[in-house]
């Protein structure tokens, strides 16, 4: 009995392994490819907006509100990709796509929407200069991945902008959490103090403190992670660029 699921056991790990590397099936391929191309387009119509409110008020100062609407909606509208992940037409860890999503949709509603006296600061624009840049390149290439098209400028910029663009994202996260901490702390947003009738508290202030703290760990991994995802990557094609 042993033997037989553990044979069943591998059977199915390879069944899996199977599915993953021939990829969706063309239903699902078609769904990705529609999902993709509207995100890229979302994100052009942020970046457009960016740069049409530039040049209309000639500084950077308040252009959040140019596109706060588009970026609310095409950010939340990456929760779907946690779903891809748990459905199983995307081979990636639902643990780490819903960190990685629900993080920006946390920034994007729970703090700088929520905190309005925080959407002047040029660490917003910061983080949403650097989010376009990288959600048009990454929807790029998903779309041409999945078309078996991919150019190799968009899988350079894929595994080489992010080297600048994520610290800089990273960055304005940061520096929008900290300036929000004393309008949380003078307000008392979203916090439960006690007595109450479900004994429970909570304090806002504190969670974003944790949450910033919790960037010490985490960031160094994810950074260094792409790295090495580079070099696999990109190390290989100009190896054979360079024997050629």
């Amino acid at each position: 009995m042993a033997a037989h699921s553990l044979g069943s056991s591998k059977t199915a790990h390879n069944d899996l392994s199977q599915r993953r590397r021939k990829g969706p099936g063309a239903l699902a391929t078609v769904y990705l490819v529609i999902y993709n191309v509207v995100m890229t387009a979302g994100w052009l119509v942020i970046a457009v907006g960016l740069v049409r409110a530039y040049l209309a008020k000639g500084s950077y100062h308040g252009l959040y509100y140019s596109i706060e609407k588009p970026l609310k909606f095409f950010q939340t509208g990456a929760i779907l990709e946690i779903l891809h992940c748990g459905v199983g037409i995307v081979p990636s860890s639902v643990v780490l796509t819903g960190f990685q999503v629900m993080s920006r949709v946390f920034l994007t509603w729970a703090v700088t929407h929520s905190v309005r006296e925080v959407q002047n600061e040029d660490s917003v624009l910061l983080f949403v200069v650097a989010w376009t840049i990288t959600e048009i390149i990454r929807y790029s290439f998903y779309t041409f991945s999945l078309l078996n098209h991919l150019p190799y400028l968009i899988k350079w910029a894929r595994y080489t902008l992010f080297i600048v663009l994520y610290p800089m994202g990273v960055a304005g996260e940061l520096l929008t959490i900290y300036a929000a901490l004393p309008f949380v702390q003078k307000t008392g947003l979203y916090s439960v103090t006690l007595p109450n009738k479900y004994n429970f508290s909570f304090d806002y202030y504190t969670f974003l403190i944790l949450t910033m703290i919790s960037y010490i760990p985490i960031f160094p991994q994810l950074y260094f992670h792409m790295l090495r995802q580079r070099k696999k990557v990109l190390g290989h094609t100009e190896g054979s660029s360079k024997e050629e």
